[in-house]
């Protein structure tokens, strides 16, 4: 199969995106995780057939960066042997799913995410690249600010719910009706044209108008959202930072040694599964309030085509330099792929240098244009409107 080069879309395994440096080959673990020979395995491709870099998405996937056009097959035979691979493009892009990290063994969280992750292999939807599925169920809700369109939740007394994105209350649900519920939901999306007007997007839908019909419309409110989550240690195990969301595979390696199993997260972090000591490596962040938290930044110039600056060595420098309380998000152009939200200052580079946006996202109406990148660096206080 040749690998494709068509922007817009996220990348899989089987349909890449090619980038700056090379194809970047989107693995997307089932369940939301890995085992330790996994682990193992996705290191070592990533060695032999990419240029050793891994992202840690936003969508809670790995990425194997600087992949060749020939050694593409060769990686999904290996991804194949680890059994992270789907049977067809249309699989792989239905299979967009978030899984909460906090779950225990004999929940419900695992076998919900195999059921879904079943429903839509088995499904004929015809859903937008960038349309996913949270499944959230703990007794508070961790992925609340994440991006989803159907997310399977609780309410405050325990019970399940399904909840479209954009609507404040959700459907209750026994435990037999979950996946289904959230498919009807999805259909409903395609049918009641959601996928027009360029929208793709469950709450950008439904803010436009857009009424579920009363056999899935919500009545119950879901439970509580948790506070921010930092690196630390949780009953599950050892959370850890992955400064700017890319690792070395050596790293990855490191992980693979402990033995553990991982457990993805949308937050650039991953859960070494029953570990009680941080792990360490390079580029990890064990801290709970290490600057580095505080910057989120795409890969940049020049690992990606599309940005006109080194969007990371920009955040290194800035991260330390800004408040503790100010999430700054630095993207290579106005796509803003490592954060498609709001952040409360959003610097997005351009051909004349970087536009600024206070409490917005990259498709919001910058408040300067043309900034220098040194120039932020040597007087941080433009960023907050100290100019």
């Amino acid at each position: 199969m040749s690998a494709s080069a068509i922007k817009g879309w996220c990348p899989g395994a089987l349909r890449p995106m090619r980038s700056g440096d090379g194809l970047v080959v989107r693995v997307r673990p089932f369940g939301g995780r890995l085992e330790a020979a996994q682990i193992s395995g996705l290191a070592g491709l990533a060695e032999r057939f990419g240029s050793g870099l891994i992202d840690v998405t936003s969508r809670a996937n790995l990425q194997i960066r600087g992949v060749s056009d020939e050694s593409h097959g060769p990686l999904l035979d290996g991804l194949a042997r680890l059994a992270l691979l789907d049977p067809d493009v249309d699989t792989e892009s239905r299979r967009n799913i978030l899984v909460t990290p906090f779950w225990n063994e004999g929940d419900d969280t695992q076998a919900l995410a195999a059921e879904l992750e079943e429903a839509l292999a088995d499904s004929a939807l015809k859903l937008p690249t960038k349309f996913g599925f949270a499944i959230d169920d703990g007794t508070s809700r961790v992925l609340a600010g994440d991006s989803a369109d159907v997310r399977i939740e609780r309410d405050r007394s325990g019970r399940l719910l399904v909840r479209a994105d954009g609507a404040r209350l959700g459907r209750s649900v026994g435990r037999g009706g979950a996946v289904s519920t959230a498919l009807a939901i999805a259909n409903w999306f395609i049918t009641s044209g959601g996928v027009s007007g360029g929208r793709g997007r469950m709450a950008a839908h439904i803010a436009s108008g857009a009424a579920l019909p009363g056999t899935l419309r919500g009545e119950t409110e879901p439970a509580l959202v948790m506070a921010a989550l930092r690196p630390g240690h949780y009953p599950q195990g050892a959370m850890v930072g992955v400064a700017f969301g890319q690792m070395l595979h050596s790293t990855l390696h490191q992980f693979a040694g402990c033995g553990h199993a991982l457990r993805m997260t949308p937050w650039r972090m991953v859960l070494s599964e029953g570990k009680r000591a941080m792990p360490k490596g390079a580029g990890l962040i064990t801290e709970p309030y290490d600057p580095a938290l505080r910057v989120i930044a795409c890969s940049g110039a020049p690992r990606c085509r599309e940005a006109h600056a080194d969007t990371r060595a920009l955040a290194a420098a800035l991260a330390p330099r800004i408040a503790a309380d100010t999430r700054l998000h630095v993207s290579g152009c106005a796509k803003g792929c490592a954060h498609s939200g709001a952040a409360a200052v959003t610097l997005v580079a351009t051909r004349t240098g970087f536009d600024l946006v206070r409490g917005g996202s990259t498709r919001d109406e910058p408040a300067l244009r043309g900034l220098n990148g040194d120039d932020i660096v040597s007087d941080p206080s433009i960023l907050v409107g100290g100019h």
